[in-house]
């Protein structure tokens, strides 16, 4: 027995002391002049994990990001596709066992997910005031950058990308689309089977929930000025399940069952099964209509209530084995080359994160004059209906009650 305690207690004091020489080096790296990282980051590997499911923000990676990661720094970049629920499992589970040296190097990350892995310290300390590409092009002052979800950022990711929550629909099958919550759920009833939502623990489906959340429940600011508020959900949420309720045996397969993500809603619109999907960023109906995947015919809209607004993240994780290839590649990433690669709806076309009054006037001219679309909505129009993300912990309420409130319903 106390040989096993004995065993024990070394092992603890291993895995400190492992755990303590990470935190250490990340420590030293931060130190460093920005040149020193650049040359450590020469001849590596990177491997970034992040969401894999579209295929012209994939195509963006390996046909655009990539070859020029290694033309440019001579980084070999490797994308991994995986949720984030599942990296920070991963990370989390690594962090337990003391495990020094992981596989992730760079994670595409925001809202829940960065408050989680906050709290429990799977990202290295603050980095972004080593990046070139932050102190030069990003606001820093901006709320949507010093905040993700209502947490303080602090250095620990740098944003990647904004985009807002759009409503695309074919145009040859909608004449003229609902403009409000009310206007929708006329239309779903008024065209059973055509309309759904993916489940709650979807990224895409939450935040179509909290856009009614917003309209039924409590306007943003209210829920911005009071935080995490239950007596308020308490006193409203009626209002939100009731509508549900309300449109659920109008949903495609009268409500009995639902899109598990965004990818199968594309699907699904694209078969002509529903005539509308939707989610964040207001360009990426383009690269799926050139690529055949959705209807000519498909246009936008945003709701007159608003539309959210949605800025994301890239992080370092604790042990990843490549801190310096991890922080060279987001540098490149939030260069004006590859944001402005970005914006082009040839590939992603998501908002730019860059302040774009801090471009080179070479490439403000770039930026004013691309064309985004047929089905992208002006930018004028977009700014003036955006509406801030809240609390993280009103999406994991929402995701805790929806099962019973609504799938479990008759």
């Amino acid at each position: 027995m106390i040989k096993k305690l004995a065993l024990l207690m070394i092992t603890v004091l291993i895995l400190a002391a492992c755990q303590s020489e990470s935190s250490e080096r990340a420590d030293e790296l931060l130190q460093k002049d920005w040149s020193e990282i650049e040359e450590s980051a020469k001849g590596t590997t990177v491997r970034m994990y992040m969401w894999g499911g579209d295929d012209g923000i994939n195509r963006y990676m390996d046909e655009f990001v990539a070859p020029r990661l290694k033309e440019a720094h001579d980084i070999t970049l490797e994308r991994v596709p995986m949720d984030t629920n599942e990296i920070l499992q991963k990370l989390f589970n690594e962090k337990k066992a003391g495990k020094e040296k992981g596989t992730i190097d760079v994670i595409w990350i925001n809202g829940e997910n960065f408050k989680n892995a906050k709290d429990n310290e799977l990202l290295i300390g603050p980095f972004t005031e080593k990046l070139p590409n932050v102190q030069k092009y990003v606001d820093s002052e901006s709320l949507d950058i010093q905040y993700d979800f209502g947490t303080e950022v602090e250095g620990m990711e740098a944003p990647w990308g904004k985009v807002q929550f759009v409503y695309f629909y074919d145009e040859e099958k909608i004449a003229d689309p609902p403009k409000s919550f009310g206007e929708l759920k006329a239309w779903v009833k008024e065209n059973p089977g055509r309309f759904t939502y993916p489940e709650a623990a979807d990224f895409t489906g939450n935040a179509f929930l909290r856009h009614l959340l917003y309209e039924e429940v409590a306007s943003p600011d209210e829920l911005l000025e009071s935080g995490y508020n239950e007596d308020l959900l308490e006193s409203g949420e009626e209002n939100l399940w009731s509508y549900l309720r309300d449109i659920k045996p109008y949903l495609w397969r009268e409500g009995k069952t639902y899109p598990s993500d965004l990818t199968e809603l594309d699907r699904l619109y694209n078969q002509g099964e529903v005539w509308m999907t939707f989610g964040y960023n207001e360009a990426r109906a383009e690269s799926l209509i050139k690529n055949g995947n959705f209807p000519k015919s498909t246009k936008s809209f945003i709701m007159d209530s608003g539309s959210i607004g949605n800025t994301h993240f890239l992080a370092v994780p604790f042990n990843s084995p490549n801190k310096a290839g991890a922080m060279a590649s987001i540098n490149y990433l939030l260069s004006p080359e590859a944001q402005l690669m970005k914006y082009d709806s040839t590939y992603w076309g998501e908002n730019i994160a860059l302040d774009p009054t801090k471009l080179s006037e070479e490439d403000r001219a770039k930026l004013e004059s691309m064309d985004r679309g047929d089905s992208v909505l002006p930018p004028d129009v977009l700014a003036e209906k955006n509406l801030p993300e809240v609390d993280a912990k009103y999406v994991n309420w929402i995701k805790e009650h929806w099962i019973n409130e609504v799938v479990k319903t008759d």
